[in-house]
């Protein structure tokens, strides 16, 4: 056995400290034994917490069921007060009264009574800020008690939730806080009780009732409920907007949770909020109204008590993770290290080096049993190189001799080939060339006889254009001709109309005077009117004239007022009239400047287009010259082409054959290559080895 002593390259491969197997077994049992701890504190933590929010569920809807209960009884006391006026006779019979009246004692007496009855109900009952009648017939006008404002009321019966009132025909209807107001002026938000208060015996109403609440009166009844810390008690409709809260800036804004749709659910949920808090959320729906009672609890304020749990289980963590540091560090010392001292031998042998053994004291496991292993194997690799190394330097000298030998024949044959494909490529190019400059030939041939076409036509049409151009000079003169009336016409019509301007401002004159006659005549109705009532019963007839006066002025204003609207519009429309006529002049000074220099763009199309004609003319002659220099060219160069292309053929069969000889030189030349590379990387791998 031959051995070889050349010096070993140390190939040792890098290894992540953190992927080796004592750090992946470490990994494995602290993770193990801190997970199971974990898992099981969160389990507790989670179950804890779930049951104080079941708990504090309940207990808060009970709560708000009990509160919404006495909410309920609120609302029903002020719906039994609107049901007094549905159905008193008496203020049935003074509302019919009042719209029945004739003279004004009459109006002001039944107007009186109402009010009466009005001020007693809100003085005996603190709540109500204002109450306010909204009349539903023509004679009739609002009437209000408390803080309540007439003047507000034509814009409160334009509101949707009017609209909805009347819609129930004697229902009752909750308006919720306005950004406008109600039935007061005051500024605090308030809500408001509508109802249409139909009569029993003829069943129409002349009135709708409005009975405005302060929300804060409201809010009282449950100031004192708390269900938490940090607990919030709140009225919401049913698009999730605050009616009544502890912070009067939040009313009429959108709640940040989102409730069920449907009214008739009732209950207690945990919510998500827009900012991403959970609250506990209590709610049920009011029997008078399609509001809700709500309560949120902060789900964070809930489970304080379940944080001890949580903080258990992280000391009891912390203890588990020393624990688990303890195993891993003994598993590294008794497997860890032995297998990476096992595995650094092997390196070692890879890299080369054949001579080591492993010296790991004997001990009864898979660890011991692989050294052993280890070490028989080395000893066969050693014995294997040193056969393989005598065989590989007698198959070198061998591929050495082969290589040289198939290299100068290579070389000869594609010497020649090299030479044949030249001539070959030559012959083929000029074939190529050949028929390319045929083609060429009858293309140019064919484009010839395109453009004298082409020329023949552009003649005839430059012909035509010529005449075309003679016919629209003679129109053009027409035209400035008839544009010229035109601006004349126009300038007299603008004239005419500032006149007719002029006496539209004199009729609006005359209808101020008119209009002044007719609101003395007014007054002095006004004047008669109150003298006869004076009078008494004497002054009663000419009381009726007073009347006929006033309603002859009226009238009077109306056909006025009537006739100052025809007049401002016939004003304005001889306004804008005058205004386009203004704009269309000037588009006439500029039409016949254009019609000017269109007719004289005419003239000189006309000059030109006689130059042109003659210089088609020319072009068609060299035209037909160049035609017959083509037909000589073309001919020419059909004969070179069939020249070009037998020399090619020729020229291609030899290149054939010389190729296939340079492809089996060069064949033989790589199977020489490549035995002459087996033998030399056999024998340098070999000789990496220590034996």
């Amino acid at each position: 056995m031959k051995s070889v002593n050349n010096p070993v390259v140390s190939a040792t491969i890098s290894i992540n400290p953190f992927k080796s197997v004592g750090i992946k077994l470490f990994l494995i049992i602290f993770g193990s034994i801190l997970a199971c701890v974990i898992t099981i504190g969160m389990l507790a933590y989670s179950k804890t917490k779930d049951i104080v929010e079941t708990k504090v569920s309940d207990a808060s809807f009970q709560t708000i069921n009990q509160v919404a209960d006495n909410l309920d009884i609120v609302f029903k006391t002020y719906e039994d007060i609107s049901m007094q006026f549905l159905v008193d006779k008496d203020f049935h019979d003074t509302s019919s009264a009042l719209l029945n009246a004739e003279d004004e004692y009459s109006k002001f007496e039944a107007t009186k009574k109402i009010t009466d009855m009005l001020q007693y109900i809100s003085l005996s009952n603190d709540s109500i800020k204002g109450i306010l009648l909204l009349p539903l017939q023509e004679k009739l006008k609002p009437i209000a008690v408390g803080n309540a404002d007439t003047s507000r009321a034509a814009e409160l019966m334009e509101t949707d939730w009017f609209k909805k009132i009347m819609d129930l025909n004697g229902g009752t209807y909750w308006v919720e806080p306005q950004s406008t107001g109600l039935a007061t002026a005051s500024q605090l938000p308030s809500i408001a009780l509508g109802r249409q208060l139909n009569n029993s015996v003829t069943s129409r109403a002349n009135y709708v009732l409005l009975m405005e609440i302060p929300v804060e009166s409201i809010s009282e009844h449950y100031s004192d409920v708390v269900l938490g810390d940090g607990s919030e008690l709140s009225i919401l409709d049913m698009e999730g907007n605050y009616i009544a809260s502890n912070d009067s800036a939040l009313i009429g804004t959108q709640a940040p949770i989102t409730l069920p749709v449907d009214p008739e659910v009732n209950g207690a949920d945990t919510l998500a909020k827009r900012d991403g808090n959970e609250v506990l959320a209590a709610y049920r729906s009011f029997h008078a109204m399609d509001w809700r009672l709500v309560g949120t609890i902060p789900v964070q304020e809930l489970v304080k008590a379940a944080h001890v749990i949580r903080d258990v289980t992280l000391v009891t963590a912390l203890l588990a993770a020393l624990i688990a540091i303890a195993i891993g560090y003994l598993v590294i010392l008794t497997i860890a290290r032995p297998i990476v001292k096992l595995s650094e031998l092997m390196e070692e042998g890879a890299s080369g080096n054949l001579t080591v053994r492993s010296t790991l004291k004997k001990r009864r496991d898979e660890i011991f049993r692989l050294s052993e292993s280890f070490n028989r194997m080395m000893v066969q690799i050693s014995e294997l190189a040193n056969q393989t190394t005598q065989s590989a330097e007698q198959v070198l000298a061998t591929a050495g001799e082969l290589t040289e030998s198939s290299r100068r024949t290579a070389l000869s044959a594609r010497e020649i080939s090299v030479a044949t494909e030249e001539i070959a490529k030559g012959a083929t190019s000029l074939a190529m060339e050949s028929e390319r400059g045929s083609d060429l030939s009858f293309h140019i041939q064919s484009q010839m006889k395109e453009v004298m076409t082409a020329n023949e036509e552009m003649v005839r049409s430059a012909g035509e254009v010529e005449l075309a151009s003679k016919s629209g000079t003679d129109h053009m003169g027409a035209l400035m001709q008839k544009t010229e009336r035109t601006e004349n016409m126009t300038r007299a019509m603008v004239e005419k109309v500032d006149a007719l301007k002029d006496s539209t401002t004199s009729i609006v004159k005359i209808l101020d005077v008119l209009n002044n006659l007719t609101k003395q005549t007014n007054i002095l109705s006004l004047n008669a009117t109150i003298e006869a009532a004076r009078a008494g019963a004497a002054g009663k007839g000419f009381m009726v004239v007073a009347d006929e006066i006033r309603q002859l002025a009226d009238q009077s204003k109306q056909s006025i007022d009537i006739v100052a609207g025809i007049t401002e519009r016939i004003s304005g429309e001889i306004e804008e009239t005058v205004n386009v006529l203004s704009e269309a002049y000037p588009l006439f000074r500029e039409q016949v400047e254009s019609v000017k220099e269109a007719n004289g763009i005419f003239l000189s199309v006309q000059g030109q287009m006689g130059g042109f004609q003659q210089r088609l003319d020319d072009v068609t002659s060299s035209v037909a010259e160049l035609e017959k220099s083509q037909n000589v060219l073309a001919e020419a160069m059909t004969n070179v082409s069939a020249v070009a292309e037998e020399s090619s053929a020729t020229s291609e069969e030899v290149a054939s054959l010389s190729s296939e000889q340079l492809n089996v030189s060069e064949g033989l030349v790589k199977l020489s290559e490549q035995l002459d590379a087996v033998s030399r990387g056999l024998k340098e791998t070999l000789t990496k080895f220590k034996l």
